[in-house]
């Protein structure tokens, strides 16, 4: 099995070793191996479940949804029902926020349409 160590891990997502030590106290990335030395190494499971956590961190899902999601991943198949619910819900919170967001940027928009305006006329 192929593996990475912390710096490998952080510098292929562009996130700091210290983000990847939190995730690991914070019950993200279960089952951490580590060398003769005590470093993090992470497994290819470990980098697919990292790309994970960063996806749902991305979209604002709370940490500690994260972390049961994740707990859900480790206990198997027993849990997909589960997990399939979880993340329709999670879906349609981005899909509000995203609506929320747009409707937002409307409101920046009319408001360089303004600003675009005053300065033509001028």
């Amino acid at each position: 099995m192929k593996y990475v160590t912390i710096g490998e891990a952080a510098a292929a997502y562009h996130i700091p070793e210290s983000t990847l030590r939190y995730y690991e106290k914070q019950g993200l990335l279960p089952l951490m191996e580590r060398d003769a030395a005590g470093r993090r190494l992470f497994s290819e499971m470990q980098m697919a479940l990292l790309e994970t956590v960063l996806r749902l961190k991305q979209t604002h899902m709370p940490i500690h949804d994260i972390r049961q999601y994740i707990a859900w991943v480790i206990e198997g198949d027993s849990t997909t029902e589960l997990r399939l619910e979880m993340m329709t819900k999670h879906k349609q919170a981005v899909l509000d926020e995203i609506a929320s967001m747009t409707d937002a940027l409307q409101g920046i928009d009319v408001k360089i349409n303004r600003y675009t305006e005053r300065l033509q006329k001028k």
